[in-house]
């Protein structure tokens, strides 16, 4: 099995997963050392990889599963650079040519962030505001942020989003976090972590979930950015910078 293929197929556990994190790359780049070991001490053989489809189709090989990752490497890049057409091209590349590779499935995720962007966002719908408020999406430019209290990747990033808050009210962002309250999670549990973190900006609980199913949110901690009512940016809040910021506030 290739270091690419080894990289991909963490990189779909985190995608699937429930709580997402980018220190999971560290994760992966030190599995890709120990394989790097193997193959040094192991003469490579040509070896299928089975479809995780229906029974009997057709297995990917190592050509496409490379090819497949490169192509999701390219795809998450344009995406992370803001150049969505252009990410788009390459997940559609990858759909069509190499359907029932690993790296088709772990896009899947990143398929579903770049489908939203261009849409309306929703209508607010809010079941309680725990501070602050916000009545509309429609003006001006909102950073939403989607967590829960149990979420210990949650518990690192909405905390720091309070100095992007600081930084960026007086240009004009907006902020806003969003909890479901899962997990049998109580109203005292998520006041105590918003006062115990600091937390200053207006912080909700959704109305069942309508608000993470526009958003397409599939895993915690999540991030959208709404513009004068349109969604241009889908994410994970760690990856938000300067440069993104800039270019939504127009400061």
């Amino acid at each position: 099995m290739t270091r690419t293929i080894v990289s991909f197929i963490l990189a779909g556990l985190v995608l699937s997963s429930g709580c997402t994190d980018p220190e999971m790359a560290k994760r992966i780049d030190d599995l890709e050392a120990k394989v790097a070991s193997l193959e040094t001490k192991t003469a490579a053989s040509p070896k299928m990889i089975q479809k995780g489809g229906a029974p009997g189709a057709p297995a990917a090989n190592d050509a496409d599963e490379q090819a497949a990752a490169t192509l999701l490497k390219d795809a998450s890049k344009a995406s992370e650079g803001m150049e969505y057409d252009a990410a788009k091209a390459k997940l559609a590349e990858l759909k069509e040519k190499y359907p029932t590779t690993r790296a088709a499935r772990a896009a899947q995720r990143l398929d579903a962030e770049l489908a939203i962007i261009g849409k309306d966002a929703p209508d607010m719908s809010i079941e309680k505001w725990f501070q602050g408020n916000q009545a509309s999406l429609a003006d001006g430019t909102t950073l939403v942020i989607f967590w829960e209290v149990w979420c210990p990747h949650c518990k690192r990033e909405v905390p720091k989003m309070v100095g992007t808050y600081d930084k960026w009210k007086p240009k004009g962002l907006n902020v806003i976090g969003l909890t479901k309250m899962t997990r049998d999670t109580s109203e005292e549990a998520v006041t105590s972590f918003i006062k115990d973190n600091g937390v200053t900006y207006p912080m909700a609980k959704e109305q069942g979930d309508a608000m993470s199913q526009a958003f397409g949110v599939r895993g915690i901690p999540a991030a959208a950015v709404v513009k004068d009512g349109k969604i241009v940016w889908r994410g994970h809040p760690a990856r938000i910078n300067d440069d993104m910021l800039t270019t939504w506030t127009g400061s």
